[in-house]
């Protein structure tokens, strides 16, 4: 058997030149129903001198195409004038439809990848979203991540005054509130629009001779901040994006935090905090199990060590005598070896991935999507055949998936399976820029444990604890609203549309 370090090592070199797939077990339209679905990731940079942002977007947001997969954009600035290009599909076949690279070559670019949460899918809602001016010149554009609590009542007021909307989007709320406040200077009109949003956001945007990145007053969506050299900087959702293009991570922009550029004092980059006492870290504590890559580097905290030390706390939580650990590609993989380490029970790779299969096949039936499945990912059955098995699984949402993949390993001649979920029982949906289901759909929200069990036809059933997840995050400091049904922020107006 390989040593656990060989099989870390190998889990993690994949998604250099491969995306990351979180549940390859789910089914596209399952990646809708039975999943906390990421909202969207945002890429910018900026450098005193010119780069191939053409090039350096594209790896970037690749980079961060597990955060989405409805749409691309990007917004690149070249000699004062900014152009945008945005549309339907992955990143890669996105930058495909681009005939001149030279048009996207300039000194800085933001970029977005989507999944929605507010707002519909139509193509006006792809990011980034800009404005105009009376010469039909593009003069401020933003990529946003998150969603805002009080969009409803904040759209009222600007159509009030006046300003036309074009999207459904948040976003644009965003967008219009600096747009009209630009008189005051950038900074100043971006302090405003934070004064006025309520909810989760981390933007990153620029104008005709400014880039500039802020962050909500809770931290709660990731922003981190690095640099390729002294007069280059980058924003990313999260620190693998600054890999991809040869960036240091230097820190996490800061909760409030707004960091700009001043056309005054080229290549130096500002930071201005819009409200010291307001500003406390409650960041997602979901982006450390499920949403980022386990690559990532999240307010100095790594991704992947989270995820292995969620496995050996749950076998010291539940410990159960077993032949074989097994995890759900990719997310489960980190946590099925921590819990090999700490319990000595052998992990074995067993659920073999198909990289070359599609997104999803058009298929008409239920009986035909659930093969679909199957060619994505196979089992050795000789490794588990008359086996008992611990299966480590990221979460249960719905538990459709989890049902299946517990059929897939009877079917396989499992002789006993145990199931362990590394994330505490999700009871709440999200309001703040995660897309889950209603609470009618979560799954522990109405049964218990033990009636969970029965149902997924398991020999046992374990959760990881509340208690044990800030155990292993090392403090409370985060976002655990979908635990416990207490958030950071009101829900506002807007809870209608997660609910």
């Amino acid at each position: 058997m390989k040593s656990l370090d060989i099989h870390k090592s190998e889990y993690l070199k994949q998604f250099k030149d491969q995306t990351y797939g979180r549940n390859l077990f789910r089914t596209q339209e399952e990646e809708r129903l039975d999943a906390p679905n990421e909202e969207c990731g945002i890429f910018g940079m900026y450098s005193d001198n010119d780069l191939d942002t053409f090039s350096l977007s594209q790896f970037g947001l690749f980079a961060l195409q597990h955060r989405g997969q409805e749409a691309c954009g990007i917004s690149v600035l070249k000699n004062g004038r900014i152009t945008n290009m945005k549309d339907e599909g992955l990143v890669l076949d996105v930058y495909k439809e681009i005939k001149d690279p030279e048009t996207f070559m300039g000194n800085s670019a933001i970029g977005h990848t989507r999944y929605t949460t507010a707002g519909d899918k139509k193509k006006y809602n792809f990011q980034p979203f800009f404005a105009k001016n009376e010469y039909d010149q593009i003069i401020l554009s933003i990529a946003h991540n998150g969603n805002l609590t009080n969009v409803k009542e904040l759209k009222k007021e600007l159509e009030a005054e006046g300003v036309v909307f074009r999207a459904t989007s948040d976003s644009e709320v965003i967008l219009r509130l600096i747009q009209k406040n630009l008189d005051l200077g950038l900074r100043s009109a971006i302090k405003a629009t934070m004064e006025k949003i309520e909810g989760a956001y981390s933007v990153v945007g620029m104008t005709r001779n400014k880039f500039f990145a802020f962050r909500d007053f809770n931290g709660i969506r990731p922003l981190v901040l690095g640099a390729v050299d002294e007069k280059t900087y980058v924003v990313a959702s999260e620190s693998v994006a600054l890999d991809a293009v040869g960036a240091q991570y230097v820190r996490d922009v800061l909760p409030g935090e707004i960091i700009y550029t001043n056309e005054n004092e080229p290549g130096k980059l500002n930071s201005y905090m819009a409200n010291e006492e307001k500003g406390r870290q409650r960041i997602c504590s979901f982006e450390y199990i499920y949403f980022a890559r386990p690559d990532s580097t999240l307010e100095n905290i790594n991704v992947y060590e989270i995820r292995e030390k969620s496995g050996e706390k749950i076998w010291d939580q539940a410990p159960v005598d077993a032949d074989v650990v097994i995890g759900v590609p990719d997310s489960g993989v980190p946590a099925a070896i921590g819990f090999s380490k700490a319990s000595g029970i052998p992990f074995r790779p067993v659920l073999i991935k198909n990289r070359y299969i599609g997104r999803s096949f058009i298929v008409p039936t239920q009986e035909m999507r659930e093969r679909v499945v199957n060619l994505k990912l196979n089992p050795i059955i000789s490794e588990i055949k008359d086996k008992r098995v611990v299966i480590i699984d990221d979460s249960i949402v719905r538990g459709t998936t989890s049902k299946r993949l517990v059929k897939i390993l009877k079917d396989a001649g499992v002789k006993e399976i145990h199931f362990r979920s590394v994330s505490p029982p999700i009871i709440a949906p999200c309001y703040l820029g995660i897309d889950t289901p209603s609470k009618d759909d979560l799954i522990s929200a109405n049964m218990t444990t033990e009636e969970l069990k029965n149902y997924l036809g398991v020999d046992s059933l374990e959760f990881l604890s509340t208690e044990n997840l800030k155990e292993i995050l090392g403090s409370s400091n985060h976002c655990f609203g979908c635990f416990t049904e207490e958030y950071p922020v009101g829900k506002g107006e807007e809870v209608e549309l997660f609910n």
